[in-house]
């Protein structure tokens, strides 16, 4: 029986998608897939193809499911995900043959429109992972959306349109979603973009995420857990492209620890993960990362766990640090940015 869903944190950097399809085929990407109707359409249309479809919430992926199992197919799989980690993180670079963006959300406000999915960077990121000769297929209904996609496909360097126009109005034999259905059904004009990577290559702007040593570090601190915990006050940190916060702290009331909750923004990855504080038998203090949601052990998490280190280090002047392995001073008074 096909398993049709794969999970973000089972995952290797990058994605062997031979070995998880059981099969050496084109890599076709939906971002986006919403109701999955699409989705299964195209697996049984490109049957000679690996269709993976990425989506960030819970309905959608089940949604997508049911379209899969439904539609009898073996060559799909869904992803809860964002479409950057799925591209930055998961596919080496050249791997995806075509890309299908349909009908993404326009975020009309002025104010919204830089949550725009499509964009010079995205498109740039795009252009990193697809194939020489790979395609990029674009939908939407909204007109300003659709000019705006075109002139950010007519500026970058990586993409030609196989129109002679950035987009057309009319594109017979595709596999229609739902939405799109019933858009023309009312009589919306939907805009369609086919255009394929060039042999301009990509700039070298997203490497592979890479997962560090488990980072830790051991102090000697002359505090008791219970002062440490009655003296903490939020915490944050910034290293160049990441950005940590550590909110709040819990006392284990069985153990001899403490759990600090940290968020930790750093492309293409975002955690909430558990930082421990935890007493040893010889009397120093362990600060690592809590095994809790199987969290990576990425730079940010070793920038994390440097910023709490140094936050106990202030808190007594004989604290003193026995060993770490972390590639920032534990120094309070060093600006390591």
């Amino acid at each position: 029986m096909t398993n049709f869903e794969l999970y973000a944190r089972e995952l290797a950097w990058p994605v062997d998608w031979t070995a998880v399809y059981h099969r050496p085929a084109p890599l076709l990407l939906e971002i986006g897939f919403g109701g999955g109707h699409f989705l299964a359409g195209l697996a049984q249309q490109r049957s000679e193809a690996n269709v993976l479809g990425v989506e960030i919430t819970r309905p959608s992926i089940r949604r997508g499911l049911k379209k899969l199992q439904a539609a009898g197919v073996t060559n799909g799989r869904v992803l809860q995900a964002s479409a950057e980690y799925l591209l930055w993180a998961c596919c080496a670079p050249g791997v995806v043959r075509e890309v299908f963006i349909n009908f993404p959300d326009p975020w009309p406000k002025g104010k919204q429109t830089h949550r725009r999915l499509i964009n010079p960077r995205f498109l740039a990121l795009l252009a990193a992972r697809l194939s020489a000769g790979g395609l990029l297929h674009i939908a939407t209904d909204v007109a300003d959306y659709a000019q705006a996609i075109a002139a950010d496909l007519v500026q970058s360097p990586y993409f030609e349109s196989l129109f002679e126009t950035p987009f057309v109005t009319q594109a017979d034999g595709r596999v229609r979603t739902k939405y799109e259905q019933l858009a023309l059904v009312a009589g919306s004009t939907c805009h369609y973009f086919t255009w394929q990577r060039n042999a301009v290559p990509a700039a070298d702007e997203f490497p592979i995420p890479q997962e560090t040593p488990m980072p830790h570090a051991i102090l000697y601190s002359p505090l008791s857990l219970l002062e440490i915990a009655n003296r903490f006050t939020p915490l944050h940190d910034t290293a160049a492209d990441i950005h940590v916060r550590l909110p709040m702290l819990f006392k284990s009331q069985q153990e001899h620890l403490l759990l600090v909750e940290a968020y930790i923004n750093e492309e293409p990855i975002s955690q909430r993960v558990g930082l421990l504080i935890k007493r040893r038998a010889d009397g120093h203090y362990l600060i690592g990362l809590s095994e809790m949601g199987f969290p990576w052990p990425t730079p940010g998490v070793q920038l994390a766990i440097a910023c709490l280190a140094r936050w106990l280090i202030s808190l007594a002047a004989d604290t003193a640090v026995r060993h770490h392995n972390l590639p920032y001073s534990l120094d309070p008074k060093t600006d390591h940015r």
